[in-house]
């Protein structure tokens, strides 16, 4: 029996739909198949620790201590994939100073926890371009390179003034792919990274408000590091705004 031109059309939409459907549900069941159970399980216990931080359950510093060695253990090669580093990185435009900010976005699979307590972030820069010095208020963050070698310095926030910081240098060190840092109010809070031989990648962790009676709010502090050297080794170093410091340093 033949079909009149509205029930064909009506029959083959739906079966165009259907094959687009199967399609993607493939498609997505290949990806998930495809996901190392380790890389679910990683992310799962760095969400964990940032919840645990958050909710005063785990100390700054020993946040610290296991994100740092969560980062170490990580496949980076499926973590590249699992955020597909090449769609987020391609056509970037990279900024004649300072860093671009890029938002990975993690896939929708069994085990990836669908609300994550920290912010994320992708820096890119090139070579010679900075992840300018600055600090953090009321923030936990960590740094893990992903492509791309960086001279990285941190620095101990010791005082508080009222156009300076007073600091001390903790680290100064180049950092390779794979090598990571972090950064809290109690240790290592002034961090500055620059990109050495090529354009540079960092995955960087935030979590806000980690301590709810801080009486500060979450945020940045930029400064000048390359200030007055004192007799005990420490810096008074100059507050300066973002402008200043992208301009000096970006």
């Amino acid at each position: 029996m033949s079909l009149d031109r509205r029930q064909f059309t009506r029959e083959t939409l739906g079966s165009l739909l259907a094959f687009s459907l199967f399609d993607l549900v493939g498609s997505r069941d290949a990806f998930a198949a495809e996901v190392k159970p380790i890389t679910v399980a990683w992310l799962k216990q760095l969400n964990d620790l940032g919840q645990d931080v958050k909710d005063q359950k785990l100390k700054q510093l020993e946040w610290q201590k296991q994100v740092e060695a969560l980062y170490a253990k990580v496949d980076l090669p499926e973590l590249l994939r699992f955020i597909d580093f090449d769609k987020l990185t391609s056509g970037v435009d990279l900024p004649e100073h300072g860093a671009r900010s890029l938002r990975p976005q993690f896939p929708t699979i069994d085990g990836v926890p669908t609300k994550l307590v920290f912010g994320r972030q992708v820096f890119a820069m090139k070579p010679g371009r900075s992840v300018v010095p600055h600090g953090h208020n009321n923030m936990a963050t960590a740094f893990l390179i992903l492509k791309g070698n960086f001279q990285g310095r941190h620095f101990d926030r010791l005082q508080d003034e009222k156009d300076h910081l007073i600091i001390r240098p903790t680290i100064d060190r180049r950092f390779g792919p794979g090598e990571a840092s972090s950064v809290s109010d109690f240790k290592d809070n002034i961090h500055w990274f620059t990109a050495q031989d090529d354009v540079g990648y960092i995955f960087n962790i935030h979590v806000m408000d980690v301590n709810p009676n801080a009486g500060s709010s979450t945020g940045r502090v930029y400064l000048d590091p390359n200030g007055e050297k004192l007799s005990d080794g420490t810096i008074r170093a100059r507050r300066v705004n973002y402008d200043e410091v992208n301009k000096l340093y970006g």
